[in-house]
């Protein structure tokens, strides 16, 4: 079972001041990217793992997708997705992704944003989405970049000219890391690019973009504290797709 971090009272106090929880996707400098290669929605059923508070949700709505079901494994981020939401057309259900189960072919897109690094096996969650995508379905998720993730200590050291130096270590040793965030002992699961990208393969997904994630420029010049997140990958966004 993923660790339910977000239901810690501490931890979900943090989380709720971030900007992408503050104002939503807007607040989320890699929405550009994760909306270039979303498929066009309308009449699509959906499937969110790891909903949060629905942002995507909704806006997947908006954009005429038929029915979004989120799922999320946090009773309070459930609890405020259904208190921002006056929609009969998404439903929310709280569920744990690394037991997940899904009816066979009955969705046409599988979103999900920043959750799948907390799932222990993500060769069984990636074969449960595999049949629940009906024929020419696609899946779109971002995780964290594997060179974020392999850190023994994520955190910026310099070099040997003063330059800010993300540590990459053990990076060959897939598992648990153990980081703090908000609270102590936040616990993600470290897979190689190579691993993430192979176990999608093996399910039978056909890879169809790749993005490891970057600020732009332009994003850099209009918020300035993005500039460090351009030294190394921070973020991971995947599109793969279901053969028809």
């Amino acid at each position: 079972m993923a660790q339910n971090i977000y239901d810690n009272a501490a931890f979900f106090d943090g989380y709720t001041q971030l900007p992408r929880q503050v104002i939503g996707l807007d607040g989320a400098p890699e929405w550009p990217a994760i909306r270039a290669v979303l498929p066009p929605v309308t009449g699509l059923r959906v499937a969110d793992l790891g909903c949060g508070f629905g942002w995507a949700a909704r806006w997947l709505r908006e954009q005429g997708a038929a029915s979004v079901l989120g799922l999320d494994l946090s009773q309070k981020m459930i609890e405020r997705a259904r208190a921002m939401t006056q929609d009969p057309a998404i439903e929310y259900a709280i569920a744990d992704l690394d037991a997940l189960s899904l009816p066979a072919a009955a969705f046409d897109l599988v979103y999900s944003a920043l959750a799948f690094h907390y799932v222990p096996d993500f060769s069984r969650l990636v074969r449960t989405i595999r049949q629940a995508l009906a024929p020419g379905g696609q899946l779109v998720f971002t995780i964290e970049h594997p060179v974020f993730m392999a850190a023994n200590h994520a955190h910026w050291i310099k070099d040997e000219d003063g330059r800010d130096t993300w540590p990459v270590n053990r990076y060959a040793d897939e598992g648990e890391r153990c980081t703090d965030w908000f609270v102590d002992g936040v616990i993600k699961y470290h897979r190689t690019l190579a691993t993430t990208l192979n176990t999608l393969i093996e399910a039978g997904f056909h890879l169809q973009h790749i993005n490891e994630f970057a600020p732009t420029p332009a994003q850099v010049a209009k918020v300035p504290a993005l500039a460090p997140e351009r030294e190394r990958p921070m973020m991971l966004i995947v599109s793969a797709s279901v053969q028809g």
